[in-house]
């Protein structure tokens, strides 16, 4: 279990933005949060809830999709980015891995990793150093390095997936639902080098979750969105202990494990919303 945020230098802002899809779909209603450097912070909520708009918004990958912000402002040390591309976010270190393990499925392992450093101007010799730090967090990813990306497991392609952003020596990662799909193994496996990234390489991380428990296991802090607005946020720990979250997320009461019947009847009966 961590502690606190280790500063309370703020990276990444999140200023009460709205975001509509084809001019008419209003997806976010004034999301605030906040990523202070040296933190890993949790975005929580269901499939739908907004969680994914968020990133993008952030990353500034709402135009492929016909989606844009028109409202609230986004900035990065105090500097508005919201009309910078992705790839001039990059250059300032923040990076998204997308949700579903997005890789080159016909380039090899380590082909798709040296494509992370495709914005660096710091020498071959700099990249290199930085695969072989890559492949110290991830050794099965240096056993495949010369398979096709394509015929790895999805655990192995969620490893290329972040080992490719930290290609690209990222301050702040932003991490789309990073346990889909994956065994509770695999799971927990990625969460720790998530955890062990954050606490030897200091790397911020902004992580979008659908599983809550282990999401606030190993965020510092946590914002729980649901359909496009923030409506609890505070320390992990606290969280974790809060019994709405326990009954609604965690699938816990007082009375002890909740039914799935029992917990998907919560929209009529949150307090928080009321």
């Amino acid at each position: 279990m961590l502690d606190a945020a280790k500063t309370d230098e703020t990276l990444l802002e999140v200023n009460n933005i709205e975001v509509i899809y084809n001019h008419v779909i209003l997806v976010l209603k004034g999301v605030s949060l906040r990523v202070p450097k040296g933190g890993i912070t949790a975005l929580l909520g269901g499939n739908g809830a907004g969680k994914t708009t968020t990133l993008k918004a952030i990353s500034n990958l709402l135009h492929s999709e016909r989606g844009e912000i028109t409202k609230g402002s986004i900035a990065y040390r105090g500097t508005d980015v919201g009309n910078l591309s992705p790839t001039d976010l990059v250059k300032r270190g923040v990076i998204q891995v997308m949700e579903g393990r997005h890789c080159f499925e016909h380039l090899t392992v380590e082909e798709n990793l040296l494509t992370g450093a495709y914005t660096r101007k710091d020498g071959k010799a700099k990249v290199a150093e930085d695969l072989e730090l890559v492949y110290s967090y991830f050794p099965r990813l240096a056993e495949r390095k010369r398979s096709l990306a394509g015929y790895t497991s999805g655990g192995e392609q969620q490893m290329v997936a972040i080992g490719r952003a930290l290609m690209s020596r990222p301050e702040t990662i932003l991490l789309d639902e990073p346990s889909m799909g994956l065994a509770p193994q695999l799971v927990e496996e990625i969460f720790n080098i998530v955890k062990d990234l954050n606490e030897k390489e200091g790397v911020s991380f902004l992580l979008a979750e659908q599983n809550t428990n282990v999401a606030l296991r190993f965020a510092h802090y946590g914002y729980i969105l649901e359909s496009g607005r923030i409506v609890m946020d505070g320390p992990a720990a606290e969280l974790r202990e809060n019994p709405d979250v326990k009954e609604f997320y965690l699938g816990m009461s007082d009375e002890g494990r909740k039914s799935f019947r029992d917990v998907r009847s919560y929209r009529r009966r949150k307090r928080w919303l009321s």
